[in-house]
């Protein structure tokens, strides 16, 4: 049995203003050197200018397609665990389909779990359909909430958790008239919840190295409301050899230098344990809609061909220095600000 993770489930409980919670689900395919993400997002369930749901997909060559879903009448999400879906048409969702019988049923839409993430959307752009199952093995779930006790207490706007640092996927991928097929191939899982995306923020994530194996990370930081003052926040989270090493805000020292976009720079120090990420790339990266304060619109850019080296120490003795060109690297909101250290 796995540990259940905080914040697996559907946190909006009836309040009024502004809400959003998305979540986000990627695959790695190393042996073509790619890589898919899924984010799924609903907005305002109370009511607003702004209420609607979305899918957005990054695909090979940072390549991007979307659908929304307006009809929150046809969203589902378990309290409990993780577990959600999102029709764009037909009768509301009870609960989850029986995954075999999913695309029988619904035309366009998702179901997702920490299990299992299926869907099917029409690009009105392109005209090309993309659709995707595939099954998920957990083997690094995370233990503790990204921000703290303040993540408990619905003071701190957003709220960040990562639910699967990584797992292994099996299924399919359907992307612009080709079918990628793959098994045990690196999966990651993570949400977000609260009234907006932060004022300005920077992530890093990795599961798959050259040449390293039973690795991930994840890491990630920006400005956030918090009450009447805004809080600036970084973090590193490490899974090495069933160990996890931990650089957050109440225990370590943490220091970045982000450039609006090409280059992501992180030293934490924790004890006698150091950690150092470097991230560059050369891409354009791919723009990205986020929710914010005027509902979801492009304030992001990710690439998930991104170069990464990672190098863990603990005093003189180096843990694990590792590359990648598989990362995830992404900012987002005012970039001036990520500058700053």
């Amino acid at each position: 049995m796995y540990p259940v993770v905080p914040h697996g489930g559907w946190h909006w409980h009836g309040m009024g203003g502004r809400f959003f919670e998305g979540w986000y689900y990627r695959v790695t395919l190393p042996q073509i050197g790619q890589s898919f993400a899924f984010m799924y997002s609903l907005e305002d369930p109370a009511g607003s200018t702004y209420q609607g749901g979305a899918i957005q997909v990054l695909g090979p060559d940072d390549s991007y397609q979307w659908r929304s879903l307006p009809n929150l009448d046809l969203f589902w999400a378990s309290y409990s665990r993780l577990a959600l879906a999102h029709w764009r048409h037909g009768q509301a969702p009870a609960g989850y389909l029986d995954e075999d019988s999913f695309f029988k049923r619904v035309s366009e839409g998702y179901q997702a779990s920490d299990r299992l993430n299926q869907g099917a959307f029409l690009d009105v752009t392109t005209g090309q359909w993309t659709r995707w199952h595939y099954q998920i093995q957990p083997v690094y779930t995370w233990g503790k909430p990204l921000g703290g006790w303040l993540s408990f207490l619905s003071i701190a706007d957003p709220g960040w958790q990562v639910l699967l640092a990584y797992g292994q996927a099996t299924g399919w991928i359907e992307w612009q008239g080709r079918v990628y097929n793959f098994q045990a191939a690196p999966a990651y899982i993570e949400k977000n919840w609260g009234g907006s995306f932060p004022r300005d923020w920077f992530w890093l994530q990795c599961n798959s190295f050259i040449d390293t194996q039973d690795l991930a990370v994840t890491a990630g930081g920006g400005e956030r409301d918090l009450l009447w003052w805004q809080e600036r926040l970084g973090m590193v989270g490490i899974h090495y050899q069933g160990k996890f090493y931990e650089f957050a805000p109440w225990q370590s020292q943490i220091r970045w230098q982000i450039k609006p976009w090409g280059e992501w720079h992180m030293q934490a120090t924790r004890s006698d344990y150091q950690v150092t990420l470097r991230g560059w790339s050369d891409r354009p990266g791919s723009p990205l809609r986020t929710p914010t304060k005027n509902g979801l619109v492009w304030s992001c850019r990710e690439t998930l061909l991104g170069n990464l080296t990672l190098r863990l120490s603990r005093g003189d003795r180096l843990i694990i220095e590792a590359h990648s060109h598989l990362a995830g690297l992404e900012v987002g909101g005012i970039t001036s600000i990520l500058q700053k250290s």
